[in-house]
């Protein structure tokens, strides 16, 4: 018995608090009431849609605490100064190019699953397992549909230059990858659309890098930013070179070197898989910000810099299986809950009530119980 308390209290304190903390609830009743409508709403047009609640037991204040460090979340400079990190000495300070750290609001914004729970957004919270049923190449061609990978066969320079022409499809080289790595195939075919463009002359897979000649790197995995001119694509080269100096087995594990295509695409999906995927990081959102993970630091195992980053790749999913047809199959959302939240989503940084005083055209109203509007015209006896 003794032996037993002993394995428990090790238990305890080899696990972080926080991952101990999360637990997930199904079904839109076990959601807060502030979700419901959205969740409600969406159930109503798409049945087959499963939604589970992720409570993270983490205090909301808490959370852009620990997120709204300098250069953790960026956005383009070319954004309006609410969008923006103000403080002297880092307003506008390109962390890369073209990239300035966000503002509190900006994250707090971001990170408030209710500003996102429509048919548009939604997919920042897709489930990203490997679904055997679902997945298939007729789906990732449709998803890749008006791309240059779209029923292309694979094409790629080997280190000297020479080009190798293989006897597969991109979409074949992607399903594989979701089988190998057990992560959704419609996931990595819509990651690298974001990731790369819809160009298969993007740096990072053009294999003519100077200096990283023959390397790819479809997922831009370890592109941090950088100064450096064209610094974030080289630094997902070096990764695809040698790990980062990694050790053998971790380069076994990725299939590092990538310097195929085959490799590239199975070896990124492997990573994401068991770097984030399995680990707890089961969505676009979870990746960017890190409230669910298995490691020990919490806030930091993060995919991306970009705030915004699910926003925009939730687009391009959902575009993906609009083409698809796969819009109304069964698919599931996890989506966070936070501890002392707001009653209200957060405002989206470019509205304040200052922009509707002069402009009669618009209203603004502070609501802190309920808001009742007519959807038309209507007449009074």
């Amino acid at each position: 018995m003794r032996k037993v308390c002993i394995l428990l209290i090790l238990l305890l304190f080899t696990f972080p608090v926080n991952v101990l903390a999360v637990n997930k609830k199904e079904g839109i009743d076990n959601f807060p009431d502030s979700y419901k409508p959205y969740l409600q709403e969406l159930k109503r047009k798409h049945h087959n849609w499963n939604f589970t609640a992720l409570y993270t037991g983490l205090d909301w204040k808490n959370v852009i605490d620990n997120e709204n460090v300098f250069g953790k979340n960026l956005v383009p400079k070319s954004y309006s100064t609410n969008w923006k990190n103000t403080t002297k000495g880092q307003y506008n300070v390109e962390v890369d190019k073209g990239w300035v750290d966000c503002s509190r609001h900006a994250i707090e914004y971001a990170m408030d699953p209710r500003n996102f729970l429509n048919e548009l957004r939604l997919f920042q919270f897709e489930q990203l397992s490997y679904d055997e049923k679902t997945n298939n190449k007729d789906g990732i061609e449709k998803i890749l549909y008006g791309t240059e990978f779209y029923n292309k066969i694979v094409e790629y320079l080997d280190s000297s230059g020479k080009n190798i022409t293989t006897k597969s499809k991109y979409s074949d080289l992607i399903l594989s990858a979701g089988q190998t790595s057990k992560v959704s195939a419609y996931h990595l075919a819509s990651r690298i659309k974001q990731e790369v463009g819809p160009f298969l002359s993007h740096s990072s897979i053009s294999g003519k890098v100077e200096g990283y000649e023959g390397l790819y790197n479809f997922y831009n995995i370890g592109a941090t930013s950088s100064s450096e001119p064209m610094g974030a694509i080289k630094n997902g080269l070096k990764y695809a070179k040698d790990g980062k100096n990694a050790s053998q087995s971790i380069k076994d594990k990725y299939m590092i070197p990538w310097n195929t295509k085959s490799k590239a695409i199975t070896g990124g999906a492997i990573f994401i898989g068991s770097s984030y995927i399995n680990i707890g990081q089961d969505s676009i959102y979870l990746q960017k910000f890190d409230v669910a993970s298995n490691n020990k630091n919490l806030f930091w195992h993060q995919y991306m810099t970009n705030v915004l980053a699910p926003y925009s790749e939730s687009k391009s999913i959902y575009t993906g299986y609009s083409k698809s047809g796969l819009i109304n199959d069964s698919i599931s959302f996890i989506i966070p809950v936070y501890n002392n939240m707001l009653e209200i989503p957060v405002d989206n940084p470019n509205i304040s009530e200052s922009d509707f005083i002069t402009d009669s055209t618009k209203m603004y109203a502070n609501v802190t119980d309920t808001l009742n509007i007519r959807t038309g015209p209507r007449d009074f006896i």
